[in-house]
């Protein structure tokens, strides 16, 4: 695995940002065989670079994060930039301002190196699906490295980036960071301003931090958090805190024992939850065994929600008022029709018919007002588990990476991926992914933690103690 560059410590030594930044495009241009960036913004990170290092040669401290340099995911808008979502549909679109948590991130000093390529529009669990084609993972190139986070989990593996920003509708950030063997958090919802994200999910959606260990994520974390005006669904009262030392000995973790017998978790991952779960015993906390009574309905529950979802929200692309559109049409109907059918790849119009037909006269209340239903039932679980137990610990994924090719064809099988990950896109609660040893020749796997609401500083606390383990 690569060896990362400590920005921190560059800071300390005086090494000038435009260095950095002059060694982060020159890795960039070396493995340009892994696909990770969609667009590499050489020239506005270089001219952001100067302007940082002139100010620190002035005297003056730009923000507490001066020096780090950090990727984007292709949905997370950065003013004058472009930003596609990795579709054909919004090619050449630029963005006409700043998503709020990467303002606040730019306002405390850090260069944005460039944009990571996506599932296209966040719908994927392979990063197969990009208008900009595959991702390669850098631990293994013939897997894929998830998703549809998978730009910015391999360029932090790789070390293209010192952090990189996700989002995660589904387990979008955690998937990929434990195919990458990185940190990947999803704030609870609410936490983090969805403001200039384009959108999938709107009652899913989160950006998140992406990060080669703890700190960085709880530092990327403790500027972005926080209520945000332009975002009716920021949480209003949110402070991120600072993490603290939290002794396993005075944990209560509870666990699913029924993951531990389970055929769909491969034997990899099934013998890490198990190790995890030992030592944390062997160190005084206390496990405690929960049912998982819902779990067969967990992806299901999912897909026909975040498809209604997506189905509203990509309406909004119609050839008429940005983005792609097909060239010969002889009327506004046929305009709509090819352009979306062009613009659109596969999987993305296969989601926009579900969430269409579960919305459809005659069929909401079955699926979608069920789904509903089954959402807030699946959160009073949750909620009532996380007040007998401090963490809700489980695997991020079901198996080792798989081959590029081995589940595109099968959608079900993909969207299996997403098995132990949407739980917490449906009950809103924060979630983070950490890697451990696999003890396989794959090195690492992603083991997850789910907490209460505005726990995140106390789950990446906790995380730093269990992944040694």
């Amino acid at each position: 695995m690569h060896v990362q560059a400590d920005w921190k410590r560059d800071r300390i030594l005086g090494i000038p940002v435009q260095q950095r930044v002059q060694r982060f495009l020159e890795a960039i241009e070396a493995h340009r065989d892994l696909n990770c960036f969609a667009e590499v913004f050489e020239q506005s990170a270089m001219k952001r670079a100067a302007e940082l290092d002139n100010a620190l040669a002035a005297g003056r401290q730009p923000g507490r994060l001066t020096g780090m340099v950090i990727a984007i995911k292709d949905n997370i808008l950065y003013k004058d930039h472009l930003c596609t979502a990795s579709s054909k549909i919004l090619q050449n679109f630029r963005a006409p301002y700043t998503a709020t948590a990467l303002q606040r991130l730019l306002d405390e000093g850090v260069v944005v190196i460039g944009r990571t390529s996506c599932d296209e529009f966040a719908m994927g669990s392979s990063n197969e699906t990009s208008y900009y084609g595959p991702v390669r993972n850098p631990l293994a190139p013939e897997c894929v490295p998830g998703g549809s986070s998978g730009g910015s989990a391999a360029a932090v593996a790789a070390g293209l980036c010192d952090a990189a920003l996700g989002s995660d509708t589904g387990g979008s950030i955690r998937q990929p960071s434990a195919f990458c063997g990185i940190w990947g958090l999803k704030p609870g919802y609410g936490a983090v301003s969805r403001y200039g994200l384009i959108a999938y999910g709107s009652s899913f959606d989160q950006i998140g931090p992406m990060t080669a260990n703890a700190e960085d994520a709880a530092t990327l974390m403790e500027v972005m958090a926080g209520p945000d005006p332009r975002d009716a669904t920021s949480d209003a009262e949110y402070h991120f805190g600072k993490m603290r030392n939290v002794p396993v000995s005075n944990l209560r973790i509870g666990y699913y024992p029924e993951i531990l017998n389970s055929p769909d978790v491969g034997e990899t991952v099934r013998n890490a939850y198990q190790r995890i779960l030992d030592k944390a015993r062997e160190a005084g906390a206390h496990l405690v065994s929960l049912s998982f009574p819902i779990r067969e309905h967990l992806v299901p529950m999912y897909y026909v929600l975040s498809t209604a979802e997506a189905s509203s929200n990509l309406a909004r692309y119609d050839g008429v008022r940005y983005g792609y559109r097909a060239a010969g049409a002889s009327s506004m109907e046929e305009m709509l029709v090819r352009t979306r059918t062009e613009g659109f790849g596969q999987e993305v119009r296969r989601r926009i018919l579900l969430g269409t037909f579960v919305l459809s006269s005659g069929y909401y209340e079955a699926y979608y007002g069920k789904a509903q239903k089954a959402r807030a039932l699946l959160r009073e679980m949750v909620d009532k588990q996380l007040s007998e137990t401090d963490i809700l610990l489980l695997p991020t994924t079901p198996d080792l990476p798989f081959r590029f090719g081995e589940r595109s064809e099968d959608p079900v099988k993909m969207y299996l991926e997403d098995q132990f990950t949407v739980m917490a896109n449906l009950s809103g609660h924060p979630a983070l992914s950490f890697p451990v040893v696999s003890g396989h020749t794959f090195p690492v796997c992603g083991m997850q933690i789910i907490g209460p609401f505005r726990s995140e500083a106390f789950l990446l606390s906790v995380a730093s103690q269990l992944s040694g383990f």
